[in-house]
């Protein structure tokens, strides 16, 4: 009976533990893409592209075809910066799912700002996927869709 005690607390531990750690990267997660919208914010090219994986790929809000490629990303993402002011998106229900060194988070987003001194707002939804390389996330795949 001692043993199976001692081993039930130990199961117990390590349950805890590796909860802990998956709640430690669901937040991680949460704070790589609230870390990339603030660099946008900020106009910070080089820092939105430190979270920006590789190989990154992307179905933009109204992209025809995949998008591939980090350079074309942060292209893209300095191409709107550069004519753009006040950008500004908020994330709604983020539910973030993490498998090992693979992380996927879905949530609701609104953004503000203006465009070309045209404002701008959109609602829409969206799903990111991220992996862990040297202990930190990087966003390898976007998958935008506007709401009504």
């Amino acid at each position: 009976m001692k043993i199976f005690t001692i081993l039930s607390l130990l199961i117990f531990l390590i349950g805890c533990n590796s909860n802990t750690s998956s709640i430690d990267d669901e937040k991680a997660v949460k704070e790589t893409l609230t870390a990339m919208w603030d660099a946008i914010e900020k106009e910070d090219i080089e820092r939105y592209a430190n979270y920006v994986h590789d190989d990154f790929t992307q179905f933009g809000e109204t992209d025809p075809t995949l998008n591939i490629g980090k350079q074309i990303e942060v292209d893209g993402v300095r191409d709107w910066v550069k004519n753009s002011d006040g950008i500004h998106t908020e994330m709604v229900e983020p539910r973030v799912v993490i498998k090992e060194n693979v992380a996927w988070i879905t949530y609701y987003w609104s953004d503000s700002g203006t465009t070309n001194g045209k404002a701008f707002a959109s609602k829409g939804k969206s799903t990111r996927i991220f992996v862990k390389e040297n202990e930190k996330w990087l966003c390898i795949h976007g998958h935008y869709t506007l709401l009504p």
